[in-house]
């Protein structure tokens, strides 16, 4: 499997026990939703690596402890610490309104309630304080930041993220 057909679930944080058991750190707000997973991708030498699971339970909030199947003794947990672990795309949960997912608005068109058609999201930085839109309009990048007050729909049907703009913050570009 590719890493772009995947999303990033954690890494692989520390030994749990003398036994192989680890613990992977979660980077989601819904830890639960992953408490039961049959295996992971486990990213080594950039290459993703299925990795299955003999059994997990959550371990403090952001934290899920595991048992892998080949994993059985501290040395063999040490060679795997720090690695990254994803899952493929389709494993998401479904988002609904205006939730998304950043990889899934790549490529919707911005349109302003006063402007129209802003352009197009090429990418997303979350570099930032305040995750930013990137958008280009005809050769020219316009950041716009993501924040909830200026959005208003997620028009997943055709294909765009209508917002609410404030006066001037697109023309400072154009």
């Amino acid at each position: 499997m590719r890493k772009e057909d995947c999303f990033y679930l954690g890494k692989i944080a520390k030994k749990f026990s003398f036994k192989g058991e680890v613990l992977l750190y979660l980077d989601t707000d819904e830890p639960e939703l992953y408490e039961n997973l049959e295996s992971v991708l486990v990213e080594m030498n950039k290459n993703l690596i299925p990795f299955f699971i003999e059994n997990s339970s959550l371990h403090k909030n952001d934290f899920l402890r595991v048992k892998f199947e080949e994993v059985d003794s501290e040395e063999e947990a040490d060679s795997i610490i720090g690695c990254e672990i994803y899952l493929p795309l389709t494993m998401l949960p479904k988002l609904e309104g205006n939730k998304f997912y950043f990889h899934e608005v790549i490529g919707f068109k911005i349109e302003d309630k006063r402007l129209g058609i802003v352009g197009e999201i090429v990418s997303i930085n979350d570099t930032t304080a305040q995750p930013l839109f990137e958008v280009l309009n005809n050769g020219v990048e316009i950041l716009i930041p993501m924040i909830d007050h200026f959005l208003l729909e997620i028009d997943r049907k055709n294909k765009k993220v209508v917002m609410d703009l404030p006066e001037g913050l697109i023309e400072m570009y154009l």
